[in-house]
């Protein structure tokens, strides 16, 4: 697990961590070719996450090249204060994920690529349990989509016609508005 921060560019506030490096050989007529592939998660702490993968030659040049590659991929997370909204489940491949929201003060239970990624995304509170096939990749993208397959409050209530204060607890509702206009306010200014 790294964390590089960059001092003095405009992304220096982003997360970067590396999940896993592997290398891989190719068998070539006069040996094996050795090259390296890099899981990367890039995130703001902030509700912004992004998974990219690198191969190259070299360690270092896979791992700037998955960072380059998960800032191109980041997408924006709801969340209410610092959990997930509501239980959701991801799956890619023979991977699943599920997320649960958890009762601030928990932390985040999860292993592997999982933790990496809600750390990476600023949520500080949730449970997930990996199902299925253990493939660092796979759990990765079955954990984004958990991520991004949450329905937004709003969303919901829209949908079914009615107020979000209907059919949501005003403690999570409270919550998700709160991180909504934190999100907001520094675009304002």
């Amino acid at each position: 697990m790294a964390r590089q921060q960059r001092p003095g560019s405009e992304q220096s506030q982003l997360d970067e961590r590396v999940i896993q490096i592997n290398r891989v050989a190719k068998v070539v007529k006069g040996g094996r070719r050795f090259s390296f592939t890099a899981l990367v998660v890039v995130g703001d702490g902030e509700g912004s996450v992004g998974i990219g993968y690198g191969k190259a030659r070299e360690v270092p040049a896979a791992i700037q090249k998955g960072i380059e590659s998960a800032r191109r991929s980041m997408e924006v997370i709801p969340m209410a204060g610092q959990t997930v909204v509501h239980e959701v489940v991801g799956r890619h491949g023979a991977s699943k994920v599920m997320i649960k929201p958890a009762a601030p003060g928990t932390g985040v239970i999860a292993g592997g690529a999982v933790r990496q990624i809600m750390e990476a995304a600023g949520i500080k509170d949730a449970l997930a349990k990996s199902l299925g096939s253990p493939t660092h990749l796979n759990v990765a993208k079955a954990a984004m989509e958990a991520l991004r397959g949450q329905r937004r409050p709003d969303e919901v209530a829209k949908r079914r016609g009615k107020q979000a204060e209907d059919i949501v607890p005003p403690a999570l509702l409270a919550a998700y508005n709160s991180t909504e206009a934190m999100r907001a306010r520094p675009e304002e200014s």
